[in-house]
């Protein structure tokens, strides 16, 4: 969910407003993969990277993250949205991680959506933790069994938004296959237009996982 920022700034307002919008916008993406009956959807909130961010760009992200996870209870309930965490927990401040955990407890029978919450997360560290884990129990499961949330599916479709053409690190373990789709349009621009638009492309699409096709 990338180029908050950019948009703010192309609409002369600080950073943090375009923060704001992109909240917005993952509502609306949420609700959006919901009626298109998409079961998974992962949302980059905050890599293992962004702490570099500026102390006040942190502070305020960190601020929206506490304002409104467990204020949206009353919409994941509504709309039988399953929210999950994947990322290390240990550097989130404590009260996100107990919210996280409520969340997550209060949301765990919801069937219609999972969405999957990526904060404090990096693709390398997660298989870095994995690994550890895996050495732990002495590889008594396959290796994706110790990724942080398993009963994943592997990435179908990574979309990327405001013209950067590269991974930074997203699921880098369950992308292997994963079909790729890059627009300019800043992510507080990109709405269920844009996702229709994004997943028709996908729509056409050949996929033939290695094997030679037909």
């Amino acid at each position: 969910m990338d180029g908050n920022g950019r948009w703010a700034k192309e609409h002369g307002l600080p950073r943090n407003e375009g923060h704001v919008e992109g909240l917005k916008r993952a509502r609306e993406i949420t609700l959006a993969c919901l009626n298109r009956t998409i079961p998974f959807l992962s949302l980059y909130v905050f890599s293992t990277e962004n702490w570099r961010r500026t102390e006040n760009e942190v502070n305020f992200l960190m601020g929206l993250i506490r304002q409104n996870l467990k204020k949206e209870l009353n919409f994941y309930h509504d709309n039988k949205i399953k929210v999950i965490h994947s990322g290390d927990l240990s550097a989130l401040p404590a009260d996100i991680q107990q919210d996280l955990f409520e969340v997550e407890e209060k949301t765990r029978n919801n069937l219609a959506i999972t969405v999957n919450l990526l904060m404090n997360y990096g693709g390398q560290n997660e298989i870095e933790r994995a690994a550890q884990r895996y050495l732990e129990d002495q590889g008594k499961k396959p290796f994706s069994d110790y990724l942080d949330h398993p009963e994943l599916p592997d990435l179908d479709f990574i979309i990327r938004t405001a013209g950067e053409q590269r991974l930074s690190n997203f699921m880098l373990f369950r992308a292997a296959y994963a079909e790729l789709y890059f627009t300019e349009k800043r992510w507080p621009e990109f709405g269920e237009e844009q996702l229709q638009i994004a997943l028709d492309e996908f729509s056409k699409r050949k996929r033939n996982f290695g094997s030679i096709s037909e």
